[in-house]
């Protein structure tokens, strides 16, 4: 299928682009543009990408044998459906004209969906109802701005003034050149709350339609991608810094800004920031080119960052932490999203991938890239660790169905393009890069990323360029290694059988979560890295690099009776099948098994059991060794496998419920006590995250003494004692008090929490508390909850859904209430901004666990328009479907094996 791409008859070389009118009674604007076009053809049609805008006029001259030449407009003829607009010329523009120019006058609308040019409700210290105003403009609504050739291979430069109130801060890309007031002196008024009587608090700087106004003019940008330019403009405050290192002469000034009232919360992020644009500029050899670096909280933001240049956008949570109010989960991922979005400078702005298809070139690189600062920044936080035990997982599960996608993907809408910023991209593309980098040495790969950035700077590039400059850095032929990896869906799962003597016989084949691949299917043969470890009885364990890129081989040097070991560190990107035997084994191993091996054998286990490959029994059989591990992220997955065979497990007999629980409660009790029920200054950050969810685990299971202790802690904060909860331990508590068998108890809770919500005290609490409330147990309550689906900020809904779905008890209401409210509420409300109903659709279906649900899923969605999120819904069925039958399967078999062990 033919992407969808405008004519290539011109090219932009520079926008010229005012806005003003800004109307926030209305929501609308008006805008001017003048773009400047190169002549690859002749052509009777100018063609833009325009969405909600309405074109006023159009004038278009060019220059023609150094003669200006007005060219007359026809007709302006829109396609709503490609979001297209034509301006017919009634002449020609020939092929020899120099360049072209059209002056555009045209009225927009400012979008309430986080897209586009949109607005952002907040209440500032006082209580008071704002608003401010920004962009987000990927993949491809810088179009509902201002009318342009929206695709990334069509760079230009931006000229950028934008006219508001006085009372107002306006930041851009570039530094401001001029600010001064219209010289009409009532053109480009900002309007505010219409004059006469008060409806409430205003929401903007001005008291009326003609509040004194301002025009800010912005330096001239790089060329760059239309969907990297931006601007903001409200009532802003900033802290600043500056870099150690010097650019063009002079340190580069830092910033991030804020509504009014939030300024130092963005000093940990500030930090980071100086110190990662001077880290990226050494690794990258580039320094960094702007000439300075911005970033803005936005209170209302579909992801969780935008990494436009020079001016990158955030989520609140992703740029603010308070070191006394905010959890310290959210401090790593300030660090990590700040890292990746500054990454993306370079890798994405200065050089963009050529079409989406090849998305990953931006998000898998940023991601890897992003780790890395943030691991050379907090080595003491062992965030690789935290990436193979979360990043890679996510990657590899949603890579295990049949809906997912190759890491470079064919992509022709503007609709496909948002369903690819998902975990293939982005966490997929970071483990392909992680292996690789294993493979040639991160510096010698970093050489190489160094040489692509140097020959495609300020351009566009395939993959296959990066592939070429690394190759020639390292002197492997890097595409031959890679192309699979890329080009092809799917990953493998390495069976390994045992041979007699030293033996072992390794066969690839791909991995699906239904275990079912069929051979039109397993026809991909991917190089395979095997960083082989083994020892022999009383040895030490030694590391062999390896690889094979054939259906089956065989190694030597298996040692049947000591260790062995696939993936050492799990730096590949695959599974491994043992037997039974060799998982028992390795529990007998520990010491040979570092953080990463621990993490990726449950990993394995747990995929392998669900797919068919192995039973459940070799799991958990390796799990109940562990109850003396003391690395927290290995205790994070230990307990999110048996968070997943709880939740699929969910409608077995109560019997089988009670011994999953019994078992998981028994495992935590040595660690619970050693680490305690106390947070104290002598806590690092990995183990106030272990006891985070350690407790919040032991108080789901019933473990009374937990259950009491967060419980007591939640009066206290309830009374009034806003110290009483560790800012760590918030959703532990407000879990455990709004599911307390006591009606009266969790009703009296859910209140204070919805009190929490309207007067948050803290950046992070609306996040913590929605995180919490689906934890109701009432049916009262869980009728509440589900009820408050539609009524809260969509930016936030994924926090309560996921909430929800994670209650065996609010599931399947949950689903109800989606398929009762579809049309008139679910598709209407969130269906205008693509990423945040695929999102949930995906995350309130994939816990399911029936041949029931999955037979219900699939008859709601007979008929039903699934533009824009189809591949999602596939990917949500396949994991119905797999833990349907992994259910089905092993169900007995676990029940017995749990039956030993009491």
């Amino acid at each position: 299928m033919a992407r969808d791409t405008l004519p290539s008859s011109l090219k932009p070389t520079n926008y010229n682009l005012s806005v003003y009118d800004i109307d926030i009674d209305q929501f609308l604007f008006k805008g001017r543009v003048v773009i400047k076009f190169d002549v690859n053809e002749a052509t009777k049609s100018i063609d833009l990408n325009a969405k909600d805008l309405k074109l006023d006029s159009v004038e278009v001259k060019a220059d023609v044998t150094k003669t200006e030449v007005a060219i007359d407009v026809d007709s302006i003829d829109y396609n709503e459906k490609n979001d297209t607009v034509a301006i017919a010329l009634k002449s020609e523009i020939p092929a020899n004209a120099t360049s072209v120019t059209a002056t555009i006058l045209y009225s927009g609308v400012i979008q309430q969906n986080m897209s586009g040019f949109y607005k952002s409700s907040y209440k500032d210290p006082e209580g008071n109802d704002k608003i401010q105003l920004s962009t987000q403009f990927e993949a491809t609504d810088a179009r509902a701005a201002f009318p342009c050739m929206d695709e990334p291979n069509l760079k230009a430069t931006f000229d950028v003034s934008i006219t508001v109130s006085e009372a107002w801060e306006v930041i851009s890309n570039m530094p401001v050149v001029a600010s001064k007031a219209p010289t009409d002196g009532k053109k480009g008024a900002t309007k505010g709350p219409s004059k006469g009587p008060s409806k409430g608090p205003s929401k903007g700087p001005a008291d009326g339609a003609d509040a004194a106004t301002k025009t800010v003019t912005f330096d001239t940008t790089p060329k760059m991608s239309t969907y990297l330019l931006a601007w903001a403009c409200g009532e802003f405050e900033y802290v600043e810094d500056f870099t150690e290192r010097s650019y063009n002469g002079r340190k580069l000034p830092v910033r991030v800004y804020t509504t009014k009232g939030l300024k130092e919360q963005g000093l940990f992020a500030l930090d980071v920031t100086k110190k990662v644009i001077d880290l990226f500029s050494d690794v990258f050899e580039i320094d960094y080119m702007l000439p300075k670096m911005d970033l803005l909280a936005c209170h209302e933001f579909s992801h969780g960052a935008m990494e436009n240049w020079g001016l990158i956008t955030y989520r609140t949570t992703a740029v603010l932490f308070d070191e006394k109010t905010s959890a310290a989960a959210y401090k790593q991922r300030v660090a990590y999203v700040v890292a990746h979005e500054v990454a993306h400078q370079w890798f994405g702005d200065l050089v963009t991938m050529d079409w989406w298809d090849e998305l990953w070139l931006n998000e898998g690189f940023a991601t890897w890239v992003g780790w890395y600062a943030v691991d050379r920044l907090f080595p003491d936080w062992h965030v690789f660790t935290a990436f193979v035990a979360e990043n890679m997982e996510d990657a590899l599960q949603l890579d295990s169905v049949r809906a997912s996608h190759p890491i470079e993907v064919p992509v022709t809408s503007a609709k496909d393009i948002d369903q690819i910023f998902d975990a293939i991209s982005y966490l997929k593309g970071a483990s392909t890069i992680r292996m690789l980098g294993n493979t040639l040495g991160v510096d010698t790969f970093l050489k190489g990323v160094a040489a692509y950035l140097k020959k495609h700077s300020y351009g566009n590039a395939h993959t296959a360029d990066l592939w070429s400059a690394i190759s020639e850095v390292s002197g492997r032929d890097v595409n031959s290694l890679m192309e699979s990896w890329i080009k092809k869906i799917g990953y493998p799962v390495i069976t390994v059988t045992e041979n007699e003597g030293s033996t072992a016989t390794l066969k690839q084949n791909r991995f699906l979560t239904t275990g079912d691949a069929k051979p039109d299917e397993d026809e991909t043969l991917w190089w395979v890295p095997l960083e082989v470890s083994s020892a022999g009885p009383g040895e030490e364990a030694t590391g062999n690099s390896d690889s094979f890129d054939v259906r089956e081989t065989s190694i030597s040097g298996v040692a049947h009776n000591g260790f062995f070991k696939l993936n050492r560190n799990r730096t590949g990107f695959y599974r491994c099948n043992y037997s039974v035997a060799r998982l028992e084994s390795f529990g007998q191993h520990l010491d040979k098994l570092s953080s990463e091996d621990r993490v990726g054998i449950i990993s394995d286990a747990l995929a392998t059991s669900i797919a068919g490959y192995a039973s459940t029994v070799g799991l958990l059989s390796f799990i109940s060794q562990l109850s003396g591990e003391d690395d927290p992220v290995v205790w994070t997955s230990i307990l999110d496998a048996m968070a997943t065979i709880r939740s699929a497990w969910f409608e077995q007999s109560e019997e089988t419920q009670k011994a999953i629980d019994a078992f998981t409660a028994k495992l935590i009790e040595p660690i619970t006590s050693k680490i305690g029920l106390e947070f104290t200054n002598k806590d690092n950050f990995l183990d106030s995250q272990l006891r985070t969810r350690l407790l919040g685990t032991a108080a789901g299971l019933g473990v009374d003494a937990v259950s009491s202790h967060l419980t007591s802690l939640f009066d206290k904060w309830a009374a009034g004692d806003k110290t009483a909860i560790h800012p760590s331990i918030r959703i532990p508590v407000f879990r455990a008090a709004v599911s307390q068998s006591d009606d009266s108890k969790s009703a009296a809770a859910f209140d204070a929490l919805l009190k929490e919500l309207e007067d948050p005290s803290s950046v992070d609490s609306i996040e913590i508390v929605l995180s919490s409330l689906g934890a109701v147990q009432s049916p009262a309550l869980i009728k509440k909850s589900v009820d408050m689906l539609l009524t809260i900020a969509p930016m936030n809904l994924h926090f309560l859904g996921g909430s929800l779905v994670n209650n065996k008890k609010a599931r399947w209401a949950q689903w109800e209430f989606i398929k009762a409210n579809w049309d008139h509420g679910v598709v209407s409300k969130l269906g205008a901004n693509m990423v945040v109903l695929e999102r949930y659709l995906k995350l309130s279906l994939r816990q399911f666990a029936s041949q029931k649900a999955l037979d219900d899923v699939e008859e709601f969605f007979v008929g039903k328009d699934l533009d824009g999120f189809d591949r999602s819904l596939g990917q949500a069925k396949d994991f119905i479907k797999s833990r349907a039958a992994w259910v089905q399967r092993d169900g007995s078999v676990v029940g017995e094996w749990l039956a030993k062990q009491q």
